[in-house]
């Protein structure tokens, strides 16, 4: 006798999962709101994806393999730093403004605040967001090394303005600010790296 097939699409509620973790949050989404996005009985969603804290994890997983993880890309792609950083930041704010999705970094967004009982998700998601800084510096790092960076380039002071920013922009999504407008900070955020470069283009206008 053939096997019972399952009654749900797992990889769809995932990603309904993830959708409403993105847009309410750890805390402010409660089971009862995860049966509705999900479309199944609580019983089974802790028999797919084990515990709450669980399916966010995986959510989470699922979000940075996707549309969170295109800033990440964009640092290992561009062929320079400055590219790279300016890449990651075009990249972000289009992750943060996509219409008909919810607005801002899910991992900046989704654990803001928590309760006592729920420390280790906002520890989990505090260290989510350190990688994305050591990447960052790293870049930098490899731009000085290239010769594309000054020697003496603050690599760290760099990525943690750099990072700063990132949450900045989730933060500013999240508030509703359109993708136009923070595309417009984009060239005033990367003065910081134009000051770094080894090689400054030349002036131009009158002496």
């Amino acid at each position: 006798m053939a096997g019972r097939p399952r009654e749900f699409d797992r990889d769809k509620a995932l990603a309904n999962a993830r959708d409403a973790f993105w847009a309410r949050g750890y805390e402010g989404t409660s089971m009862a709101d995860l049966v509705a996005a999900l479309g199944i009985a609580s019983a089974r969603i802790y028999a797919a994806f084990g515990s709450k804290r669980d399916l966010f994890r995986e959510a989470v997983g699922l979000y940075q393999a996707g549309d969170g993880g295109v800033a990440t890309r964009a640092l290992g792609e561009a062929q320079t730093a400055r590219q790279a950083i300016e890449k990651m930041l075009f990249e972000a704010i289009e992750n943060c403004t996509r219409p008909g999705r919810p607005q801002g970094c899910m991992i900046v967004s989704a654990a803001t605040n928590c309760t006592a009982e729920n420390d280790e998700v906002l520890d989990w998601l505090a260290e989510r967001r350190m990688e994305q800084t050591e990447r960052i510096i790293a870049r930098l790092e490899q731009g000085v090394a290239e010769g594309e960076l000054k020697p003496d380039t603050d690599t760290q002071m760099l990525g943690d303005y750099f990072a700063t920013i990132m949450r900045g922009l989730s933060v500013q999504a999240r508030d509703g600010v359109a993708s136009a407008r923070l595309l417009g900070f984009v060239p005033v955020a990367m003065q910081a790296v134009e000051a770094a470069l080894a090689s400054q283009p030349a002036a131009t206008g009158k002496a």
